[in-house]
């Protein structure tokens, strides 16, 4: 009869990167392929294509709108916040910001590149970079972006950031956006936003793809600014009042939609 492998008997992959992709596990080869630029340029225009219709399709609701719209008439440049899991709602806020020009800063990973290239269909040119800003390596790699996005408000812009991506930890707040709006004292509104019906991924962040003919909400918190001479705690201070708003906008928005 037949005796079963051992773990010493098993053949191995073959030492050396050319041999081992051959053995690479299935997962491995399936985000390979997802990430060829031909299929990932065609499943973002799949992607945008579908939220341009089923955003269309939803009924929505604007919670504190009043000061959105004066902003977006104003020549001042803003910044807006809200959390990654939600970027597939995102775009539904475009209109509001009537004709001022927008950015959204987006990581330069390989994930961001697919995302950058989605929100891009949806209206929302991408600025390639992160707003974490929590060790010097990471600040120092976005410096150039931090001074770009600086310019644009001054210009008039509006830079749509996602604070906890694009790593995390969910829904946390780090000190980018808040250093950004202190520069200029940039006017700042957070959203919450919130869908009756999506899909949640099972990702980091739980991004939610919202179904056709849901209810949605998005709820403003704003406009905030951050003192131009703030010492580190008064930062942090900050820094945790604006998470705490955020998640609370966003609590409130998924109150509303489940409401009938």
């Amino acid at each position: 009869m037949e005796q079963p492998l051992t773990a010493g008997d098993r053949p191995k992959a073959p030492s050396g990167r050319t041999g081992w992709r051959r053995f690479r596990p299935a997962s491995e080869a399936v985000k390979a392929f997802f990430r060829a630029p031909p299929v990932r340029a065609a499943t973002a225009w799949l992607l945008a294509s579908y939220l341009r219709l089923t955003l269309a399709s939803m009924r929505w609701r604007f919670e504190n709108r009043e000061p959105v719209d004066v902003a977006a008439a104003a020549p001042e440049g803003v910044i807006g916040c809200f959390w990654h899991g939600c970027i597939g709602l995102a775009p539904v806020v475009g209109p509001l910001m009537q004709d001022k020009p927008r950015r959204v800063l987006i990581s330069p990973s390989p994930d961001g590149e697919f995302i950058a290239r989605v929100v891009g269909r949806l209206g929302f040119p991408a600025l390639r970079g992160t707003s974490a800003l929590t060790d010097k390596r990471r600040f120092l790699a976005g410096a150039f972006t931090f001074h770009d996005a600086m310019k644009f408000i001054l210009a008039g812009g509006v830079i749509v950031i996602t604070p906890d991506g694009p790593r995390g930890p969910a829904q946390v707040m780090p000190v980018g956006p808040v250093a950004m709006a202190r520069v200029r004292g940039t006017k700042v509104f957070l959203c919450g936003l919130a869908a009756s019906r999506v899909i949640a991924l099972k990702s980091w962040d739980r991004t939610r793809i919202p179904l056709p003919f849901a209810r949605g909400c998005a709820v403003f918190v704003g406009p905030l600014t951050v003192p131009k001479v703030s010492g580190e705690a008064a930062i942090e201070a900050v820094r945790l009042d604006w998470q705490t708003q955020l998640n609370a906008a966003q609590a409130r928005a998924e109150a509303l939609v489940r409401q009938a």
